[in-house]
């Protein structure tokens, strides 16, 4: 069973994330904020982190990059959501060490399954639509 970090400061799409992948089999543990998600790792390792962009204390772009920085999570695949459109919100999510990222509003269906493929060393950097 992989352990799934998921951060995102709108508990709803932390209810519909955590939801969906416990279904799947994985499991998970959730924060409120970058700063809550970052002590989480550092107490207990995680398989993936599912980050938001926007949180508030530390923002989900920061950790990646703190993430990337600690060579116990180095390579930590770690998928970013975003309600960004702009091609360089996406860009600067993998220049900040994202594995992946899927725009907001998103299937559950299909971030479960970039889920699983992250976790089975299908990396990629290409947006997960959702549709």
């Amino acid at each position: 069973m992989s352990r799934v970090l998921v951060a995102d400061d709108d508990p709803d799409i932390v209810a519909l994330v955590r939801i969906r992948l416990e279904r799947a089999g994985h499991e998970v543990v959730t924060a409120e904020d970058g700063e809550a998600a970052w002590a989480l790792v550092l107490e207990r390792p995680v398989d993936l982190a599912v980050l938001d962009v926007s949180m508030p204390r530390v923002d989900g772009l920061e950790l990646t990059r703190r993430l990337r920085g600690l060579p116990e999570t180095a390579a930590l695949p770690i998928l970013i959501l975003t309600a960004a459109v702009q091609p360089t919100d996406a860009e600067e999510a993998i220049t900040a060490g994202a594995t992946a990222y899927v725009k907001k509003p998103f299937s559950p269906k299909a971030l479960v399954e970039r889920v699983d493929a992250l976790l089975a060393g299908q990396a990629g950097a290409d947006a997960a639509t959702g549709t």
